[in-house]
């Protein structure tokens, strides 16, 4: 006998459905919003008008011989309405239909948009911003506010969230706050940067760092052959990095390692290149280009830092996946739909005797911990990077001590991850290199031997100690 006001299980179900088909539909209407404004923005901005465009500073951009400012402003102007108008249509017609494609082709937009700019190399500020912020908002609310569609349903009803043979879930809003922290960060660094080579301002302040005729060491940077390499500003790929590495960061649950394989695999490739890619950036700046760039060394820093906190979710993932071949699933489907896996575990809440704080910066950290041996061979590669400011860059060596210093403080934090704590051997042959380059290095001084010999041996020994064992397990091995 069914309880007084109760439903038929068929009533429920549909009320259920309706209430997520409601859920869903709002994020529809919000970037049919944004797309109404995207077509309206361009006469707001005045991207038409020809004297908007060439009231800002051009100097940097007429070096790779542009269009007129008018012209590049005509091309972001009609760009906006045709975007704005399609994340417009699709967005209505997902919301009424229920389009399971929908999200993802706004999501693509949304892409665009951030892409834009850059490609046409937007003459305003505000042309550049408003593209940035509309492609931003696109696609968080097309798939990161709302689950994507196509996620497994059984999936999502398994409440473990603690992979099997793991003391925590990786995926926490917690394990992920460093890292959207630290990526907000670099888009606020990113983005001066970005107005300097789009034309927008006439200078980036550099507090340390000098450069060549007149600029300071980040104009210098920003203005290099290595930059113009690529047709579109890379300051403003790196906020685009930057701002997926925040999106990814925000997308999911504490179950995403399982529901969402696509997501943490896509970002531990935001994450982890990203973060070797920079590194090599600055590795090759005093060597080609014969300066540093504050900014760049702070993003750089950034993202290295990054690492340890994401590598823990992909490794959950990559056992998920590992473990649910041969399951008479497709991998390919359970990457872009997720599952389910028996041996998990639902994940323990805040004890209510343990303060807030306490627990969460305890959260925040599981899995990563700093041994003093690794920090000390972050402290001697940084003195090897920086070799070329006590040496002088003139020096045989200084060269070598730079590029193994770099590589010794991404190894060293890298390894500060407990699950890769292995990587410190790395260390050894990266030390070896040092202390063997007087010999191999002709014309080398006694102070650049004595400084390569001093830190080739301090990487030697500071790998050898694994550093405490921490109470956590990942997948069964410490």
């Amino acid at each position: 006998m069914k309880a007084e006001g109760s439903l038929p299980r068929d009533a429920s179900e549909r009320a259920s459905r309706a209430g997520r088909a409601a859920n869903a539909g709002w994020p529809c209407l919000v970037t049919a919003a944004i797309g109404l404004w995207l077509i309206a923005s361009p006469f707001v901005l005045g991207l038409f008008d020809a004297a908007t465009a060439e009231g800002f500073a051009r100097d940097v951009t007429a070096e790779r011989g542009l269009p007129a400012p008018a012209t590049r402003g005509m091309l972001v102007g009609l760009n906006d309405i045709a975007a704005g108008l399609a994340i417009v249509a699709i967005s209505l017609l997902t919301w009424q239909r229920r389009l399971v494609w929908g999200p993802w082709v706004i999501a693509g937009l949304g892409v665009w948009l951030l892409m834009a700019p850059l490609v046409f190399w937007a003459p305003t500020l505000a042309g550049y911003l408003n593209d940035t912020a509309a492609g931003t908002l696109v696609i968080a609310f097309a798939v990161v506010v709302t689950r994507p569609p196509g996620t497994d349903r059984a999936a999502l009803d398994d409440p473990t969230d603690v992979p099997q043979g793991w003391t925590y879930t990786p995926s926490s809003y917690l394990q992920r706050l460093p890292i959207i922290v630290l990526a907000t960060i670099c888009v606020l660094f990113a983005l001066p940067m970005t107005a300097y080579q789009l034309g927008h301002v006439g200078g980036v302040f550099d507090p340390f760092f000098a450069g060549a005729d007149g600029l300071n060491g980040t104009e210098t940077i920003l203005r290099s052959d290595v930059s113009k390499a690529i047709p579109i500003s890379d300051a403003g790929l790196g906020v685009i990095a930057y701002l997926f590495e925040v999106l990814l960061g925000l997308q999911g649950g504490r179950r995403r390692w399982r529901t969402s394989p696509w997501s943490v695999a896509m970002f531990g490739a935001v994450v982890v290149p990203l973060g070797v890619v920079s590194i090599s950036f600055i590795i090759i700046q005093p060597i080609v280009i014969g300066t540093y760039c504050t900014f760049c060394l702070i993003t750089a820093a950034a993202m290295l830092v990054m690492i340890p906190f994401a590598v823990d979710e992909v490794l959950a993932t990559g056992q998920f996946l590992w473990r649910s071949r041969g399951r008479g699933r497709s991998l390919i489907a359970l990457f872009f739909r997720g599952g389910t896996l028996d041996g998990g575990d639902v994940g323990r809440p805040r004890p209510r005797d343990e303060p807030v704080i306490g627990w969460a910066l305890h959260e925040m950290a599981r899995g990563v911990s700093v041994p003093p041996t690794l920090l000390l061979a972050v402290v001697v590669g940084t003195l090897s990077m920086l070799s070329p400011l006590l040496i002088g860059a003139a020096s045989p060596l200084s060269g070598t001590l730079h590029l193994v210093g770099a590589l010794a403080i991404t190894v060293s934090v890298i390894a500060m991850a407990e699950p890769f704590r292995a990587l410190r051997w790395l260390d050894v042959p990266l030390g070896l290199w040092l202390i063997a380059s007087p010999w191999l290095t002709p014309g080398a001084t006694l102070a650049a031997s004595s400084l390569a010999v001093a830190a080739g041996l301090a990487l030697v020994l500071l790998a050898v100690p694994h550093g405490r064992h921490s109470a956590e397990r990942f997948g069964g091995r410490r």
